[in-house]
């Protein structure tokens, strides 16, 4: 099976992660961290996304599967205002969990990555 990492200038190979990987039919996209209140922390996590499905070849409405890690599950509600928005329907599936720490320090509030249709 044939394997593609996808990088770009403003989504730069790091050495422990690529921002996706692609293999026939499928990317799998790393998860991007959002800072501060919930609601722009989802948009930021999820515009990410955006862009590195679009260099990978695929697009939001070619998302199957959303991981969501929060910082604090009370935030729940409102980060699903900002998802909801943001995301074409129909909706994929999805994964939110607590995650507590995340990367990025003390004022990341959320990390969302997926995994899409080429």
């Amino acid at each position: 099976m044939s394997k593609e990492t996808i990088s770009s200038a403003e989504f730069p190979l790091k050495p422990h992660n690529s921002p996706a990987v692609k293999v026939p039919g499928l990317v799998f996209c790393s998860g991007q961290v959002g800072m501060g209140e919930i609601k722009a922390a989802t948009r930021e996590s999820l515009g990410n996304l955006k862009k590195v499905l679009e260099l990978s070849g695929s697009s939001l409405e070619k998302v199957v599967k959303y991981n969501v890690f929060l910082k604090d599950m009370d935030e729940m509600a409102t980060m699903n205002e900002a998802f909801v928005a943001f995301l074409p329907d129909p909706k994929p599936a999805r994964t939110c969990i607590q995650a507590g720490k995340l990367p990025g320090g003390p004022n990341a509030s959320i990390e969302i990555e997926c995994i899409a249709q080429l």
